[in-house]
Parts: structure tokens; sequence; C-alpha cells
């Protein structure tokens, strides 16, 4: 339980050592704290990320669009450390004044476009390449409606619930209970949707899917933290059998890899600038390399 005798101060002040094992990675003014160029490669779209549920968004709609043919959808995935602070360095922050990754710089026309928000970042590309986005009216108001229901909803389930179960640095009961519950109604609308249709807009694979995908299929597998239990995620059936079809999906498995910087070391690409990188990350090519 929290603390029952704690009361506001009438003014709050900023106290960084209290938030827990994120602390550093926000602060409660914007604009850069140092300046740092940020780097750029060959291909036409420059991506300053890392490997968390809306940076895999981006990575595995990029690789879906290489895996039709768009090769203007090749890119560098750069790595953003926000444990470091990268994400408030002068160059990233003049592509994305909010400092979140991830960030995208179309460079494919004479002058750079900047895309900073995830589900911006999926309608920019879905739109440049014609590909995951409906272009009929119904359908396409489906797509983007789940889409826009994610960009809502992300907030409780990593901020809110993934905040206070698994990463804050006292176990406060109320918090728990309230973003739990809110989880669980998400995971049923989710798992309503899905037992009347293949995929979130319809029966075909859209940004929508995208979206979802690396938020709520990571929560039902334990991917990013073990709550299966206390959630009782067995019983969304539904969400179960979407997540594992998804998951098949060959540029799937390679979008969540990159910008990846924790876990089994084969399941990393810290930075991807070509498609020949992901042969690199085959676990007897890691273990050839570290037996020298």
């Amino acid at each position: 339980m929290s603390d029952a005798t704690y009361t506001p101060p009438a003014v709050w002040t900023w106290n960084k050592e209290s938030g827990g094992r994120f602390a550093a990675i926000n602060r409660p003014i914007a604009g850069p704290t140092k300046e740092h160029v940020l780097p750029v490669g060959k291909h036409p779209m420059q991506l300053y990320s890392l490997g968390t549920p809306n940076g895999v968004k981006v990575t595995v709609m990029l690789e879906e669009l290489l895996a039709l043919g768009h090769s203007g959808a090749e890119y560098d995935a750069w790595l953003i450390n926000i444990g470091a602070g990268d994400q408030f360095g002068s160059g990233f922050v003049d592509i994305n004044p909010n400092s979140k990754i991830p960030a995208l710089l179309d460079r494919s026309s004479a002058t750079p476009i900047r895309v900073f928000e995830s589900g911006a970042i999926l309608i920019h590309l879905a739109e440049k390449f014609g590909e995951f986005l409906p272009t009929e009216p119904a359908a396409r108001a489906e797509c983007l409606s789940w889409l826009m229901w994610q960009m809502g909803s992300a907030p409780f389930l990593g901020g809110g619930f993934g905040h206070f179960y698994a990463y804050a640095p006292i176990k406060i009961e109320y918090a728990i209970d309230r973003y739990a519950m809110e989880v669980k109604r998400q995971l049923d609308v989710l798992d309503r949707r899905l037992a009347e249709s293949e995929y979130l807009g319809g029966a075909d694979y859209t940004i929508a899917d995208m979206a979802v995908w690396p938020w709520y299929g990571a929560l039902v597998k334990g991917v990013v933290y073990e709550a299966g239990e206390f959630l009782q995620v067995a019983e969304y059936k539904n969400v179960i059998r979407w997540t594992d079809q998804i998951a098949e999906r060959s540029a799937v498995k390679r979008g969540r890899m990159v910008n990846r910087a924790q876990g089994d070391p084969s399941s990393q690409l810290r930075e991807r600038h070509d498609a020949s990188d992901f042969d690199l990350r085959t676990q007897d090519k890691l273990d050839a390399a570290a037996a020298g």
C-alpha cells in the first residue's frame, strides 16, 4: 500500500531520484540538454529508435515494405540509448521535439521530412508506398480507428500498469489494481474484435496490427514483463491466436530484432544499415565470432 499520510504539496518539485528504474528518461521540461549531430546513412529512410514496442512498430513496417519489393523503404536504423539520454541531444530533438523514440527522417525527396510519433510514421509510410492502409472508406476508417485506439491505450498499458506492476520503486495496491482493471478491459476489447475478424482492421493485415502487436502480443507472451498469470492472459484466446499468427511473419521476425539492445544476443541487431546485417545475427555466427 502507499503512504496513507502523504499529502501533495502546494507546489510540485521534480525529484528525479523518486522515479524508479526509468527515472532518467523523463524530465518536466522540453528541449535539448546537449549538442549532438545525428549520423546519417546512405538509405532514403533514417530511423532513430530503440527496440521498444513503439520502435518495433516502425521496423516491422519497414521490413514488411521491403518484403513487398519497395526499395524506397530501405533504411538505416540508428540506436538511440534512452538510458544515456540520447533522446535529449540537439539532433534528435530537431526531429522529435517530444524527445521520444522513434523518430524518422524521410530523405527521399529534395527536402527531408521529419516524422515523429509511431502512429504518424506508420501512416506516412503506408500512404507513401500504398500498402497496409485500405483506401476504401469504411475499411480505412476501421484500420485508423484501431491504430488510434492503440495510441490512446498504450499509456495505460506501459506507463500505467507496466510501470506500477514491474518498475516502480514501491508497490502501490491502488495503482496496480486501477491499471490491471483497465488492461484487462483492453484485452477483452481486442479479444472480442478478434473473435469476429482475422485481423484488427478486417480480413487484411494492416498498420493497425503492426501498432497493437508489439504491445499486446508482448504482454500475452510475457516478453516485456511477467504478468501473464496475474492478468490471466490465457483466457484471451483470440488475442493469443492473432499474436502467434503475426509472430510467424518473416518481416516481423526481422523487425523485432532491429535496435534491440537486450536479451539473447542472437535476437539483437542493435543497428541496421543493410539487409545483410541480419545474417550476422544467427547463433552459429555469433558462436563462431565468440570463439575467435
